[in-house]
């Protein structure tokens, strides 16, 4: 009998961690240390889950966070942390295996594993290989927009979407993080390696999951002028062979009458990406599932990255 890998999620009553707990089901290679809820916040029950585990996934606020990685103790035990706490961090393997060979070695290898924040994966989805095959230059003042599903604000504004009564605001789109201080902004720069902070600007809607990030780009201002036809060709090759990352045909926004909705990915772990515009001016977008690629379904494709199985075990792929 092969011997069941130890698997403590702490946090696992928040949004992300009960989708994590949820996508175990019917795993017969991990066994799942439980937490008593009266107990989920005392830390010498968690630091004993913690030590006891093979990995830990962290489903916390960012303070949270680092205080369950300091109740570390037994060497062995690897982390993946979704919080925004270590995204950023030196010996940290930021959870993105797409990105390079180098990334998917390091998640592959590491014992501290970052996954990535939701818009933070739509834009870097985008960027960082523009900026690596040599398009994008790294001074470009790269700016985008982004709407998502409320689900991604957490537990406290889910219940004020879904409350029978509620301000007649929250039945409109609402940009936020107008300060231009988002939390994502951190790695959205470093782990692309922009020379300049992006202009972003988020937005929450009335639907539950889902997410579309967009990023507009003067081809005259790139290394060198790019059509549509060329960067969807680049963004076609750099990212084939894959499973998650999905460069959508060329032209495919017309089939949807030239719309793209944001919650069209929902519950899938994927990430679409269009390419449209003109010659004089591009527009790259991505879709996906905050809940998804955005969040639990990164983790899990980084944990099948460290076990050594298929990197879809457990996640829903299939179109």
């Amino acid at each position: 009998m092969s011997v069941k890998t130890k698997i403590f999620i702490d946090g696992s009553e928040g949004t992300t961690g009960l989708r994590i707990y949820e996508r175990f089901e019917g795993r017969d290679d991990i066994e799942l240390l439980h937490i008593d809820s009266e107990l989920r916040k005392d830390v010498g029950e968690r630091k004993r889950l913690i030590n006891e585990s093979d990995i830990t996934f962290l489903c916390l606020p960012d303070d949270a966070a680092r205080e369950s990685v300091s109740l570390v103790e037994n060497e062995n035990v690897k982390i993946i942390d979704t919080s925004t706490a270590h995204r950023t961090q030196d010996g940290w393997a930021y959870g993105f295996p797409e990105l390079s060979e180098v990334h998917r070695q390091k998640i592959r290898e590491g014992k501290r594993i970052a996954v990535p924040g939701c818009y933070a994966t739509g834009f870097i989805t985008i960027i960082y290989p523009l900026i690596a095959g040599g398009i994008l230059p790294a001074d470009y003042p790269v700016s985008a927009f982004a709407m998502s599903g409320y689900s991604g604000a957490g537990k406290k504004t889910i219940a004020v979407y879904e409350a029978k009564e509620r301000d007649r605001e929250l039945d409109a789109p609402r940009e936020y993080a107008l300060t231009q201080n988002h939390k994502h902004l951190k790695e959205m720069q470093k782990i692309t390696g922009l020379l300049k902070t992006p202009l972003f600007s988020p937005i929450i809607c009335d639907y539950y999951s889902g997410m579309l990030l967009t990023t507009p780009f003067y081809t005259d201002m790139l290394s060198k002028a790019q059509r549509p036809e060329e960067i969807h060709a680049f963004l076609s090759e750099y990212y084939s062979g894959g499973k998650f990352v999905k460069v959508m045909p060329f032209g495919k926004e017309a089939d949807y009458n030239g719309f793209l909705s944001g919650n069209a990915c929902a519950g899938w772990d994927g990430i679409e990406i269009y390419v449209t515009g003109n010659e004089d001016r591009v527009l790259v977008s991505t879709r996906f599932d905050n809940l998804g690629k955005g969040a639990s379904g990164a983790a899990i494709q980084c944990l099948n990255i460290m076990l050594g199985c298929e990197e879809d075990k457990g996640l829903a792929l299939e179109v």
